[in-house]
């Protein structure tokens, strides 16, 4: 069995926010991490038609090039009006300059349009990927609804216009701790946790 404790690992991101996310959850059992940006890593074309399709191309690359264990995630919002879209097409819906407030009110506008219901959820799929071609995958969700105008500046991506089952904030104006700890990314890395850190 492979494990990750007091391993280097590539994080196999360009994210900011990602990258921080993933820091915190990582830090508390001895993990070190690079980003691929910071290496000089191009970030690959992202051709998957999947969650876990696109993150096991970003990991598997970004392994490859560095010889180390590498992690990627794919992630995105699934709106059940949209019949789940943006979803594999998140970051797509925010254009080359990843502009997340057009985003969110392309989001709107559609679903304003079919007077849609404004349940959706956030999905991620985490790959580990060893240079051996070894690979695992890790998936979480978090259920919530679609709230207009968007509300918070913490966060990232949709987070000010999600607010999760039996909360009233938002994921952007929620505690980073306390995001972290419920979102699709932190269920995710749960069970990361308990496969590989234990």
């Amino acid at each position: 069995m492979k494990s990750l404790k007091n391993q280097k690992l590539v994080v196999a991101t360009h994210n900011a926010g990602k990258l921080r996310e993933i820091n915190e959850l990582l830090t508390p059992h001895g993990v070190t991490t690079v980003s691929a940006g910071s290496l000089g890593f191009e970030e690959p074309a992202e051709t998957g038609t999947t969650f876990e399709g696109n993150a096991k191309l970003k990991a598997v690359y970004s392994a490859e090039r560095s010889g180390l264990v590498a992690l990627a995630d794919d992630s995105g919002l699934c709106v059940e009006a949209l019949n789940g879209e943006p979803g594999v097409y998140t970051a797509d819906w925010a254009g080359p300059k990843r502009d997340w407030a057009m985003a969110m009110r392309l989001v709107e506008e559609k679903l304003q349009a079919i007077k849609g219901a404004r349940a959706a959820y956030f999905s991620c799929t985490l790959c580990v990927a060893w240079p051996d071609g070894a690979a695992r995958f890790f998936e979480g969700r978090v259920h919530g609804s679609l709230t207009w105008p968007p509300r918070g500046t913490r966060g990232f991506g949709y987070d000010p216009m999600f607010v999760p089952d039996g909360e009233t904030e938002t994921f952007g104006e929620m505690d980073p701790v306390k995001k972290t700890l419920m979102s699709h990314r932190g269920r995710a890395f749960e069970k990361l946790v308990n496969a590989l850190l234990r």
